[in-house]
């Protein structure tokens, strides 16, 4: 066993460390509220090199372990969730696209995917159909050497800003089960009959838009079907889901130790009856079981993503990670509003935003029942085990 990052792992959360400390915590708190988008922040991202982290060097990216891509995401969760939120869809459709698309698909988009110059996200929510991927109604009718797709997307992240835009449609209704009808269509942007329509109000994840999209006969062409065969939509859009939900425990933990932080730093300096409310004994406990929960989810975090780095099936690992680390950055944001008193209900205090973004973490990716389901079937299954 080994607890410890490796060198290459230590500089880059430094890196990260530095970049979000300077660059992004001492503007999160009023752009989240004025609903600012973080333009400068992303051109930043772009410079270090962020949007190339999951794509092969070949086509110019890092070619980065997991551990490394759950560090950026902890990291910048604990300046700013929106932002990791910016990063997290292009991040996870470019790891798709570089493990299923074609060489052709691969060779147009990812090098500047990998550059930022290009952005991605993906489309698989519909009003119907959210956990029920399978339930989706949109589809894709092949017309010669096109497809032509109709149907509406919920919630895309980076929608604005995709291109192409990966979208999970339904090339044969007919295919029992549904799944072996589904594919992922790559949507470029511009395309005719292709519109974001509207950004969807949100309680939190501000910073990035969350929007719908509708697709009005778009047609695709026929080159653009990820991978160029039909009825493997699902299972790339699964395997994705998986790194997604490392994606979704490193945000967790960085909004759980921003939670921690500011309640520690909070009871070190706030007095009550003559002393700083940290000497009281109640305060004390909460403070103990926040950083100990926080511990052992960064563990259960990172020992998920040294399993996909060790190239195992991980749906065990990553939903018992996504679940822990989601359910404790809640709990942790509750608890640092409990040392904060009245305080933690005002604006202008970090607390309020931990919290509202805490909330996402138990739904996105999975719910966190849902993520029981999927630990449930893995190890009924026998495709996963608790113990040496």
């Amino acid at each position: 066993m080994d607890f410890t990052l490796s060198g290459d792992q230590e500089q880059f959360r430094s890196m990260l460390r530095d970049f979000v400390d300077g660059e992004i915590v001492p503007v999160a708190r009023e752009w989240e509220h004025s609903g600012r988008y973080p333009t400068e922040i992303v051109d930043q991202m772009k410079q270090l090199g962020l949007f190339g982290l999951m794509i092969p060097e070949e086509y110019g990216g890092a070619a980065a372990d997991f551990v490394s891509f759950t560090l950026m995401f902890e990291e910048i969760a604990r300046g700013w969730m929106g932002i990791a939120g910016i990063l997290g869809s292009h991040s996870l459709s470019c790891w798709m696209l570089a493990r299923h698309g074609t060489e052709e698909q691969k060779r147009r988009y990812l090098p500047d995917l990998a550059t930022g110059a290009r952005r991605t996200g993906i489309a698989l929510t519909e009003p119907d159909a959210g956990t029920d991927l399978q339930g989706i109604r949109t589809t894709a009718t092949r017309d010669g050497d096109h497809y032509v797709v109709n149907g509406t997307k919920m919630w895309i992240t980076n929608a604005r800003y995709a291109d192409p835009l990966p979208v999970l449609v339904k090339t044969d209704r007919s295919a029992t089960p549904a799944h072996k009808g589904m594919s992922v269509l790559l949507i470029e942007a511009g395309t005719p009959g292709f519109t974001v329509t509207k950004d969807i109000p949100k309680l939190g994840y501000k910073g990035t838009e969350s929007c719908e999209v509708v697709f009005d006969d778009v047609r695709v062409p026929a080159a653009n079907l990820l991978g160029g065969v039909e009825g493997r939509g699902m299972q790339q859009v699964l395997s994705a889901l998986e790194v997604g939900r490392l994606n979704i425990a490193g945000r967790s933990l960085g909004i759980a130790q921003r939670a921690y932080d500011e309640a520690l730093q909070y009871a070190r300096d706030r007095r009550a009856f003559g002393k700083p409310i940290a000497e009281f004994q109640a305060i004390q406990i909460r403070l103990a079981e926040m950083a100990t929960q926080l511990q052992a989810a960064r563990l259960l975090t990172y020992w998920s993503a040294d399993a996909l780095d060790r190239g195992k099936r991980s749906d065990l690992q990553t939903g018992m990670a996504k679940l822990f680390a989601s359910e404790v950055a809640l709990q942790a944001a509750q608890d640092s509003m409990r040392v904060h008193g009245g305080y933690s209900y005002s604006a202008e205090f970090e607390i309020e935003r931990l919290y509202r973004d805490s909330i996402l973490m138990t739904i996105g990716e999975g719910t966190s029942d849902v993520m029981r389901t999927v630990i449930a079937r893995s190890l009924i299954g026998d495709k996963g085990r608790v113990g040496w």
